[in-house]
């Protein structure tokens, strides 16, 4: 037995009944009926800028794909990269381990329209650089313009220190554009081989993937109560400590750990609102996709298997 293949799905489980734990002992004096009020209370503007910006995020990770094929020199169509794109995040997302679970996706499906393996091991290797390259560049920014962010977590000002990272941040994403400027050698791994990309796919990863943090964090801010709210800069910090933690614990969906941390990052505000503004982003962001990813994938399945029966 290769205990590899057992590893990250243990420790995703065991992160998500760690921070059930503790969700539910920093939860246990809220009741079903309060989480319903709070999310009653939700006005519907709210709920409408909530969903748009789950579009813009979608539509944004679709961009991941497309800039992906760009750079490989491949075509497919708009329409069906769209879909693929989607249907990959959708499940990916909720299955956890997104990057593994996301290339056995994106596999099966552009497989059909003649990209290789290789092809495919670029492709999911440039949409995982652009998201890392994104949340860097809007990391660096946060931490630059709102040091104090990090006091939310840990109690203790380090506004310098903030200051200072968040300018490293910066400066190492000024130093991905310079490389390829400088047209530096491809990397390569046994047969495997990853080209730097050029300035103009550089510069759509660094338009494209922001706007797909942005409009994640967004959904979260316009589903939580006015009273306390600490603006959109701060949600946007605290979202990006969040749901990156929440990937790097690869617990499914982030499921607990995505909750704990959010909740600890906005401890000035009402739990009940911050709790019913964290399950409208699951239902827009998560629950939704969830199943018209399931649908695509039941539709393209039918499609391939009338093709081979034929």
């Amino acid at each position: 037995m290769n205990w590899r293949r057992y590893f990250w799905p243990v420790v995703g489980i065991a992160a998500v009944i760690f921070s059930l734990l503790l969700l539910w002992h920093e939860l246990r004096g809220i009741s079903l009926d309060d989480v319903w009020d709070g999310i009653t209370a939700i006005p519907a503007r709210g709920w409408l800028f909530a969903a748009l910006g789950s579009v813009v995020a979608y539509a944004s990770l679709a961009g991941y794909d497309h800039i992906a094929l760009l750079h490989i020199g491949k075509r497919v169509s708009w329409l069906f990269v769209t879909l693929c794109s989607f249907t990959t995040y959708a499940l990916s997302h909720n299955i956890g381990g997104s990057v593994f679970s996301g290339a056995v996706i994106r596999y099966r499906a552009y497989g059909t329209r003649g990209l290789t393996g290789q092809d495919v091991g670029v492709l999911v290797a440039i949409c995982w650089i652009t998201f890392v390259l994104s949340t860097i560049l809007v990391s660096g920014l946060v931490l630059v313009f709102e040091p104090e962010i990090i006091d939310r977590f840990s109690g203790i000002a380090h506004h310098g220190l903030s200051e200072f990272a968040g300018l490293l941040m910066l400066a190492l994403v000024a130093a991905y554009v310079f490389g390829s400027w400088l047209h530096l050698r491809p990397l390569k791994i046994g047969s495997f081989q990853l080209h730097y990309p050029a300035l103009p796919i550089v510069a759509r990863q660094l338009l494209i993937g922001p706007i797909e943090l942005l409009a994640a964090a967004a959904i979260i801010f316009f589903a939580l109560p006015e009273t306390h709210n600490p603006g959109y800069f701060i949600v946007l910090g605290v979202f990006l400590v969040s749901f990156s933690i929440a990937q790097i614990s690869h617990a499914p969906g982030g499921l607990g750990v995505f909750e704990v941390v959010f909740l600890a990052g906005l401890s000035d505000m009402d739990p009940v609102g911050v709790l019913a503004a964290l399950l409208v982003f699951r239902l827009f962001y998560l629950i939704i996709p969830l199943f018209l990813g399931l649908g695509v994938v039941l539709f393209f399945e039918r499609s391939q298997f009338g093709r081979t029966g034929n």
